[in-house]
Formats: C-alpha cells, structure tokens, sequence
C-alpha cells in the first residue's frame, strides 16, 4: 500500500516580497518565511527600522535583504517590483488605520486609509502578479487581511470599508489568474499586540470589548500570524485561492 504524501511547508528555492516588514505582524511574517527557507525582500518606509530587522535575520543565518518603500506611491512600488521580481510569493502587510466615530471621519482620513489599504494593496498585488505572469511562473499572495473584513467594529467605518474591499478584489484577481496557478488569499487576525495597537488596549472600554468578542480569551500574538502565512505561502495550501484564513479566537463565530 502506498501511503499518501504530507506536502511540503519547505519554502526553499523560493523569494518572497513583504510589505510593511519593520515591525509587528510583517517582520513576524517575513521571519517567518525566511526560517522555512525563502530568500525573503522586506520593504517598508522606515529605512533604519528595516535594516535593523534585516541585520538581525541575516545574523541569525536567514536569507534577507532591505527595500525602502511607501506602497502608496503606486508607480515607486510597480518600479521595486519589476527591477527586483520575480517573486514566488508576496505578504502584503503595509495598511493604516486612523479610528474613530463615523460622523467624525474627514476626508483626508478616508483618503488615506484606502489610499494604502485598498489602492496600495491591488496595485502591490498586481505588480506581483504580472511578474509572475511574464516569467510563466506560478505563485502565492497573500495580504494580511483582518477579521473587521467580515464584521463591523466600533470606531472602524473605515478601517472596515477598505479590509471588505481587499477580500473582494482577493476573490476576483484569484478567479482571473487561477489558471496560470497564482493563487490570492488573505490572513485575517483579531487583535495583536504590536505598538501600533497598544493605544487601543490602553482604552478600558475597548479592551472590555475585544475581551468579549474573542473566545478562547486572550488577544493574539504576531506568532499566532506566523504558521498561517507559511501555510498559505507553501505546497501546503496548493488548492487554497479567493479565500481567507480567520485567525480570530473565534471572534466571527458568533
């Protein structure tokens, strides 16, 4: 009898793009991969906060190197892609989010937000994608999504309008390029502890809430994003495109 084969998580061989990778759950992604063995490009605005984080992956004997990039400059990041692509696997976790009351929101604001989190993320994911396209090989991109992509949140009209926007551009580009084998798909965590995150925790109300909300009882940690990525970047997931990976606590269960 022959036993079925479990696929590989390996992901050597490969190069991989991530975006927003100085800090929180992008630098917890791009470890991530660079441990399963992809030669990994992180690309984020802070010059110094990436070389620092590349610095320590290349001392630790990963595979790593530094791009100085704003996704919102659509035709800089369309520029890094093609002169540095090829990439075999993309993690976009460049976004924004500037909370608060609906009634209150400005347009400067609203602007923003979606300026890098919808228009920044199609245009990253495109830029990709084409490469891949012209070089006939097949891939995996990934943005890092969020469970407010599924439910309303308080505070969060926007943050929520351009996150229901990335799942719904995920699911057509995955039907569009299913065929030359790039799949798209996104992560969606629940609350992680990161600094850009720590003001919403300091909040008693909010805290209240999430506390609430997450069912197994305690807010995420960037390694809780680590394993899924890998999942979604590898064989592993070969049959996984124009989907999402929850990774909530079971905040959306309900």
């Amino acid at each position: 009898m022959e036993l079925p084969q479990t696929p590989s998580f390996n992901l050597t061989g490969k190069r991989a793009l991530v975006a927003g990778a100085s800090s929180g759950i992008g630098l917890g992604c791009a470890v991530a991969l660079a441990r399963a063995g992809a030669e990994v490009l992180l690309a984020a605005r802070s010059a110094d906060k990436l070389q620092t984080a590349v610095d320590a992956m290349t001392k630790a004997g990963m595979a790593a190197s530094a791009l100085t990039l704003d996704v919102a400059d659509i035709p800089a990041t369309e520029a890094a892609v093609a002169a540095h692509g090829p990439f075999d696997i993309l993690v976009n976790s460049a976004g924004l989010a500037r909370h608060g009351p609906a009634l209150d929101t400005t347009e400067s604001d609203f602007d923003a937000v979606s300026g890098l989190n919808i228009k920044g993320a199609y245009f990253l994911t495109r830029a990709v994608a084409k490469g891949l396209i012209s070089a006939g090989k097949p891939g995996s991109l990934i943005n890092i999504s969020s469970q407010m992509a599924h439910v309303g949140g308080i505070d969060r009209a926007v943050y929520c309008a351009t996150k229901h926007a990335v799942e719904g551009f995920t699911k057509a580009m995955a039907i569009e390029w299913g065929k030359q084998g790039i799949r798209v798909n996104t992560v969606c965590p629940t609350f992680i502890v990161t600094p850009l995150t720590q003001a919403t925790f300091d909040n008693p109300e909010r805290a209240a809430w999430i506390m609430d909300k997450i069912k197994l009882g305690r807010v995420g940690e960037v390694s809780d994003i680590m394993g899924p990525v890998v999942y979604l970047a590898s064989d592993a997931s070969a049959l996984m495109t124009g989907t999402h990976l929850l990774i909530d606590g079971g905040w959306t269960a309900d």
